[in-house]
């Protein structure tokens, strides 16, 4: 295993090689905005990873398909809240509040994570029980006068020949004594896929695939909007597939329940496209025991959040309280949260679905 330490100012407006390790490559650059920018590539595809903002997966491509959202933003801004580029793949959610704000909140929508300037950042490259690989990490100390102290250690983890990959955060409490808030989700921000047919461990109902009824303060709602959310409620099943006709503009929200897992405690949701292939979320709800699924077709941006892996729900800090889904992290403990994303061709996507 090697450690490699980035510095900023190895980044320049040219993108240049920066790291080969058993037929993967790091690459570096800087964007107009100012933003710096790791390419991690193999020979299936390629994500681009901002090391010093927040961590985030700003795009991700694979076997020539496009896994991004759609947005107004053609390159990341170095900025403090979500909402000013957002435009990206994945971020980490949190991590001290969480979702969107409601009446009495005075955190920004997504927390403080999101855009938060990381600390440091490097590349390590190894090679474990399924190959070669090169990871991207770093850390972020958040502390605050008479408040929370935390350091943060995200990482996205790309290995030789798969389009899976990972994206985990470790959070520890640096407090000497304190207990402290801990609310996070793994916002992977997947393309909107006209016709696709979303899989999922749980059956399309209204216990197991809850539609919000509540309507966020950034959502104007109008007669046809409530329609599909009653329409919705009453029998989920008219979201398993995906199409802009059914009325995806403003945005719908569902809460996800008793999903199945695996032999190794992990449940698998996939997005299969009309081609055969399909977008990859897995992840164990023991450390996520909530889903959330968001789908928006608007006129300057389109996504299938078809799986946000959690702690609580998304509508804000004094509501997920009341509903018991903070967590308290005891001084001087350690959180650990993994996802495995990515791109699943047509064989693999057979193969992982089954009969389904």
């Amino acid at each position: 295993m090697t450690l490699i330490h980035l510095d900023p100012r190895a980044f320049g407006e040219s993108e240049t090689l920066f790291v080969e390790h058993e037929g993967l490559t790091a690459t570096l650059w800087r964007y107009p905005t100012g933003v710096e920018a790791v390419r991690l590539a193999n020979e299936r595809g390629a994500l681009v990873v901002l090391p010093f903002l927040g961590q985030m997966i700003w795009s991700a491509a694979f076997d020539g398909v496009d896994l991004t959202m759609q947005s107004i933003f053609k390159a990341p801004r170095k900025v403090r809240t979500i909402a000013e580029t957002y435009g990206c793949f994945a971020f980490h959610s949190g991590l001290l509040r969480n979702g969107v704000p409601g009446p009495t909140d005075t955190h920004p929508a997504h927390g403080e994570m999101p855009c938060a300037a990381m600390d440091s950042a490097g590349i390590e490259a190894g090679t474990d029980g399924r190959g070669p690989y090169l990871r991207l990490f770093g850390t972020y100390e958040y502390a605050m006068g008479f408040g929370a102290h935390y350091m943060a250690r995200p990482s996205v983890t790309l290995y030789a020949g798969l389009a899976r990959f990972d994206m985990g955060i470790e959070v520890e409490n640096l407090s000497a004594g304190d207990d402290m808030d801990l609310m996070y989700m793994a916002h992977v921000n997947y393309a909107f896929v006209e016709g696709g047919e979303i899989l999922q461990p749980a059956p399309f109902d209204a216990a197991h695939t809850q539609v919000r009824r509540a309507v966020p303060a950034h959502v104007t709602p109008n007669p046809d909007y409530l329609a599909r959310i009653a329409a919705l409620a009453a029998d989920p099943s008219g979201a398993r597939i995906v199409r802009r006709a059914d009325g995806y503009d403003p945005e719908q929200v569902f809460y996800l329940h008793g999903l199945a897992t695996d032999d190794e405690g992990a449940t698998t949701l996939m997005l299969r496209r009309p081609e055969g292939d399909a977008f990859l979320a897995r992840y164990r709800p023991a450390a996520f025991p909530h889903t959330v699924r968001w789908i928006l077709a608007g006129h300057d941006q389109s996504v299938c959040a078809f799986a946000l892996p959690s702690t609580c729900e998304p509508e804000g800090y004094a509501a997920e309280k009341a509903k018991g889904n903070v967590i308290r992290l005891p001084a001087g403990a350690c959180s650990r949260f993994f996802v495995e994303l990515g791109h699943l061709d047509a064989a693999e996507c057979a193969a992982l679905a089954g009969g389904n």
